[in-house]
């Protein structure tokens, strides 16, 4: 494969060019655009970050809300060779310091809004010039590039040139910058247009926002590699939904999305009977909430699993059993492996690490090559830091994240085997398991409860009903009851925050 061949966007463009004139999405307010309409967009943004003296390999840093326009701004920095690095809108600025002294990018785009915010910091770390730009697609960037050329030839990339830098939730420590190259992306989009099926007959429904690997990455590159169309919406919100999942046939969402869905009585077959395939990603899918799915719709949920440093590592198939419960088999070309802590391979159906190899791996996290190296095995393999087992069908199930393994007086403890019995008891909607610090075993485990009705419930019922079911160093000390537990901007559980506020619940 020579150097053009590996950058992304030329392997969009030759989808741009035999569908110039199809409407590649459509907004919630009606406003179309076709993939001309993007490839020029793309193209006078190109020529602009060009122009003020960025160079293949510098990051871009955008905090800025979702459209059209950020879609354009991400497919100019692939195509002139820069590095996309976005950031969370909803970042403060103690974060922002952090990641735009160590991206040190040479421009940053910002939303109107956080332009002051930010401006003292690109100030300080010698950033040479900034831009705005808006939800509605609005801004200087957009105004300053106008009047530049429809024309812009791709710049060549190597396999394992950077094309986007994130960064991790930092949550054990500073944030990690994540590389993530040509390579990764291209062959992950290609693995995921295949075992999905996504044909350029498909609309996908694009509710996910912009700034993750899973609106990002995961849906826009397999659709903009198949020729696929989008319904293009700014967030989730569920009358939106509603309106445009009878003219879409994919949707991509979090969890959360689906339990939303399925507490709307509006939510109806009917409504989901264009749709070919709902996938879930981004956080665990309960069980129950695929066999209500299942139930009112007819559609089993395909849920995948992946993660920042590796895109998508597994899914569950389109033909064939959708196990719930599981993240489904390895993608072509991608080898799981459970191992000790010893990385000696375990057998089927063992618990332990969960390993990953394969193109879709990152190339290691941004100037900390050390942290790098311990992430890697000899033999290449990437340690995830989560817990999963193998089943003997070559299903992955994902158990937790080793950080949220619980180890009291000596014995592992796993979440999600206690969490599962919780959620099963009815009137609790959800619940989250944690290990808190203990005088004598070390730690000790507190269960989270969010009711589905207030008071419900008292801590020794739930205490009760647990321990017919479990060894008795599994059963919850205590028992906290909450509104609704803590989660990141994906819709991922934050038991960080839960440790945090109940580290002294037990001294």
């Amino acid at each position: 494969m020579n150097n053009l061949d590996c950058n992304l966007y030329n392997h969009f463009s030759a989808q741009i060019g035999l569908y110039c004139d199809k409407i590649l999405l459509t907004t919630e307010k009606e406003k179309s655009y076709s993939y001309r309409d993007i490839e020029q967009e793309t193209a006078r943004l190109a020529n602009y970050l060009v122009g003020l003296g960025a160079r293949k390999g510098d990051r871009i840093s955008a905090q800025i809300e979702k459209s059209p326009q950020a879609l354009c701004l991400y497919l100019a920095c692939l195509r002139s060779g820069l590095v996309y690095h976005p950031l969370n809108p909803a970042y403060s600025a103690h974060e922002l310091e952090y990641f735009i002294e160590n991206a040190e990018p040479v421009i940053i785009i910002c939303d109107p809004k956080q332009f002051h915010i930010l401006q003292p910091l690109a100030e300080s770390s010698h950033v040479s010039r900034m831009e705005t730009l808006d939800g509605d697609g609005q801004g200087t960037l957009i105004d300053n590039s106008r009047d530049n050329s429809t024309e812009f030839e791709i710049v060549p990339r190597a396999e394992n040139d950077m094309a986007a830098l994130l960064y991790s939730s930092g949550t054990t420590g500073v944030p990690k910058g994540i590389m993530i190259t040509h390579g990764n992306l291209l062959s992950n989009a290609k693995s995921l247009a295949e075992i999905w099926g996504v044909t350029n007959e498909d609309h996908l429904l694009h509710c996910l926002p912009t700034f993750h690997v899973h609106g990002l990455f995961i849906a826009l590159n397999c659709m903009l590699l198949s020729g696929a169309s989008m319904r293009w919406l700014a967030a989730f919100k569920t009358d939106l939904i509603l309106k445009f999942l009878p003219q879409s046939t994919v949707m991509m969402g979090v969890p959360t999305y689906y339990t939303r869905l399925l507490d709307d009585p509006l939510f109806t077959t009917d409504m989901a009977q264009n749709i070919r395939l709902f996938i879930s990603g981004s956080a665990p899918l309960k069980v129950e909430t695929f066999a209500k799915f299942k139930q009112r719709t007819g559609h089993c949920i395909l849920e995948r699993y992946g993660m920042t440093e590796t895109n998508i590592n597994t899914s569950n198939p389109l033909e064939g059993e959708r196990k719930p419960g599981t993240v489904g088999l390895p993608l072509p070309n991608v080898e799981v492996r459970i191992v000790d802590d010893e990385d000696k391979p375990l057998a089927t159906g063992e618990i332990g690490n969960l390993q990953v190899r394969g193109p879709n791996v990152f190339i290691g996290y941004w100037r900390m090559a050390d942290k790098t190296e311990e992430s890697f095995t000899e033999n290449h393999y990437f340690d995830t830091g989560d817990k999963g087992q193998i089943d003997a069908q070559g299903y992955v199930s994902i158990v937790g994240r080793s950080k949220d393994l619980i180890i009291s007086g000596g014995l592992n403890i796993y979440p999600k085997e206690i969490e599962v019995l919780i959620d099963d008891i009815s009137g609790v909607k959800e619940s989250a398991v944690i290990g808190v610090p203990h005088s004598d075993f070390g730690e000790a485990v507190v269960a989270i409860i969010v009711e589905k009705q207030k008071n419900t419930f008292k801590e020794e019922q739930i205490i009760t009903s647990l321990k017919d079911k479990l060894a008795n160093f599994k059963v919850p000390k205590r028992i906290i009851f909450l509104d609704e537990l803590p989660r990141n901007a994906m819709g991922k559980v934050q038991k960080n925050i839960l440790r945090d506020n109940y580290g002294d619940l037990l001294s």
